[in-house]
């Protein structure tokens, strides 16, 4: 919602002649008049522009692509992009599944600038409701990394087991953490 009022907003800015004008003197414009549907258009662009460098999708790949995972990955949500320290910080994972699964495991491993340097085990049955129906399900898991992370690049791999151990899937994907306040500092 605040993403599309936000555009709202760039459009309504645009399709002012005030800043019409301004825009004119600095991209050079031949024409004096733009017609109205140009400055539409414009607006639209300069929003899609906007919202893209607001929205990223994160690029997940499988570990191994010759497997045939019981669970299938359709993607990784991060919210924000890029992590602040010291505020929450949230994974979501949407995926799918052909069989009923009742209990299990997610396993994470974290490298920065490949090394390994961090790894957590979390019941599946936080993470999601159990047991996970036929189908489409969420994995979300949020927390405050503390303040003394170092910003940059990490790399995430992410295995889901279920009760007997049995690798579901496993994915990679990198996320990126920026420069944030620590008011507050969690076990990491």
């Amino acid at each position: 919602m605040y993403v599309l009022s936000l555009c709202l907003f760039l459009v309504s800015f645009v399709l002012s002649n005030h800043h019409l004008k301004l825009l004119k003197k600095k991209l050079f414009f031949c024409s004096e008049n733009l017609s109205i549907m140009s400055r539409f258009a414009l607006a639209i662009i300069s929003c899609l522009l906007f919202v893209s460098t607001i929205v990223r999708a994160t690029d997940v790949s499988y570990c191994d692509n010759n497997e045939e995972y019981q669970v299938k990955v359709h993607g990784v949500d991060i919210s924000p992009d890029p992590i602040v320290t010291g505020q929450p910080a949230t994974f979501s994972i949407s995926a799918n599944t052909d069989n009923v699964i009742s209990r299990g495991k997610l396993v994470i491993e974290v490298s920065y600038f490949g090394w390994h340097i961090h790894s957590e085990t979390h019941d599946l049955c936080d993470e999601t409701s159990c047991p996970v129906a036929v189908g489409d399900f969420l994995v979300a898991h949020s927390q405050v990394l503390p303040g003394y992370t170092p910003p940059g690049k990490y790399s995430l791999t992410m295995k889901m087991l279920d009760g007997h151990k049995k690798e579901l899937t496993c994915i990679k994907f990198s996320f990126k953490i920026g420069l944030g306040s620590s008011s507050s500092v969690a076990d990491m």
